[in-house]
């Protein structure tokens, strides 16, 4: 291990335990289990919260199985097999967790909801690590990440304190777009990162104004439900990613692709103004008969 990766090791663990002493603790609030859409249907209750979940579950599955059939993604770095197993397995569980929990909302069903989509997060990050900073580094970090997702969950469960969850979850959340953005990728189809992270923004979204899209569409379906729905539009992007992607010949991050378009777009432009037209006079001479 590096000096730098050693730093940066400190840095992270005194960073949260300043954190953790500096900021109040986080209870879970009691009423995120009282979601608007509560209607029964074919005698499941919160029957469309439960059934949204299921997309999930078949894109886990198929996720998990092309990862394994002829090398259909064309993983070709150490631990990247590894890492996609480990995404693919916690959202098809999540598809599981998920439902398993919206069947009857409580503490205890929430930790078999959160913990699939806890594998999923670290997982991902690790990933990143592996393609666009170290392989081994990335690598080595799978476990570890998964480690930290789960204590994270336990610690919510036997505490009451949703601190460190939260950071699981939503350092993820800036850090994958501004790595897509920031650091060369070894791969095409990089723009599918940001297209996968827009549409978990707009799943919390979603998630917040439960109540509101619950009325918006006359009771016809609650935030709650668009938001899984949006959220497996996460794995589906990532898998259209993987199935469509191939090895960069020259590795450019996206901020530089942007950057020369950019620069091309505003030469052209000047080119045009500036560009001006000059006619000139063509003699005609006068036929004769």
């Amino acid at each position: 291990m590096t000096n730098r990766t050693v730093t940066v090791w400190i840095v992270a663990i005194v960073s949260f335990v300043v954190l953790m002493f500096v900021t109040p603790s986080i209870p879970q609030d009691q009423e995120y289990h009282d979601f608007a859409d509560q209607r029964q249907f074919f005698g499941i209750p919160n029957a469309l919260n439960v059934i949204s979940n299921v997309p999930f579950f078949i894109i886990g599955v198929i996720g998990l199985v092309l990862c394994y059939y002829k090398n259909f993604f064309k993983l070709s770095l150490q631990g990247e097999l590894c890492g996609w197993t480990f995404f693919y397995i916690g959202v098809a569980a999540v598809g599981f967790g998920s439902s398993y929990y919206h069947l009857e909302p409580n503490d205890a069903r929430l930790v078999w909801d959160r913990l699939p989509m806890t594998i999923a997060f670290t997982s991902i990050i690790a990933i990143f690590i592996i393609e666009r900073i170290d392989e081994r580094k990335g690598t080595y970090s799978i476990i570890p990440l998964l480690l930290v997702g789960a204590v994270s969950i336990l610690y919510w469960r036997f505490f009451d304190d949703l601190r460190p969850y939260a950071l699981v979850q939503f350092v993820p959340c800036i850090a994958i777009p501004l790595m897509a953005i920031m650091l060369p990728p070894m791969y095409t189809h990089s723009s599918y990162w940001l297209w996968a992270a827009g549409f978990y923004l707009l799943a919390k979204v979603e998630e917040a104004i439960d109540d509101t899209i619950y009325e918006w569409t006359n009771h016809i379906v609650s935030g709650h439900t668009l938001k899984h729905l949006c959220a497996a539009m996460v794995p589906v992007f990532l898998t259209l990613m993987l199935a469509k992607r191939d090895i960069v010949a020259e590795r450019i991050s996206l901020l530089q692709v942007w950057k020369i378009s950019w620069t091309k777009y505003k030469r052209n432009g000047v080119v045009t103004e500036n560009e001006t037209i000059t006619y000139s006079t063509v003699p005609v001479e006068e036929s004769r008969e």
